[in-house]
């Protein structure tokens, strides 16, 4: 590895050690064990079917488009995870606190931050008032994927670019 690459990588594991190791309490562990769900496939599957069904126009087409962007933005995610492979952090941090079973597939890019951020971004587009509180949900959901001991700050940050990508493209042409 290069020096500045190292550096980033230090600095990474950094913030990772921060957020899985320094901030932990009872209740942001309840918290965000609960709130990493709304990034899983069950939760955005299901939301986005029964938003389509149940939404009058045009907010039915706000949540065709949600669903449109999970499904499109799952094909990079797959891609990456397959292609460039990265351990996940408890695989390479060692004092990781994991709160849940570990995962087997590869850490880089976040599945549940992609999803999240797919799904809300035609809302985040179409509804400005809504804006702030689902920008701050999903990225509660990226947080959460950190303090749990899944991913490392660059494989949300990726997964959050992803997501809003597809967000947007589906909302620019589907609009």
């Amino acid at each position: 590895m290069g020096r500045v690459v190292w550096w980033l990588y230090e600095q990474e594991c950094s913030v990772f050690r921060f957020v899985n190791l320094r901030c932990h309490s009872r209740f942001l562990t309840s918290f965000f064990g609960w709130v990493t769900h709304v990034g899983g496939a069950r939760a955005t599957i299901l939301s986005t079917l029964l938003l389509c069904l149940f939404l009058p126009s045009p907010s039915s087409l706000w949540a065709i488009q949600s669903a449109i962007a999970l499904t499109i933005s799952h094909l990079p995610v797959h891609l990456i995870k397959k292609y460039y492979p990265r351990h996940r952090p408890y695989l390479s941090i060692p004092e990781t606190k994991m709160l849940v079973l570990p995962l087997k597939d590869h850490s880089f890019p976040s599945g549940h931050t992609t999803a999240v951020f797919s799904v809300l971004t035609p809302f985040m587009l179409h509804v400005p008032s809504l804006f702030i509180p689902l920008l701050t949900l999903a990225s509660l959901v990226g947080l959460s994927r950190i303090y749990l001991g899944h991913h490392y700050p660059s494989d949300v940050l990726v997964g959050a670019f992803l997501g809003v990508g597809s967000g947007v493209l589906v909302s620019i042409l589907f609009g």
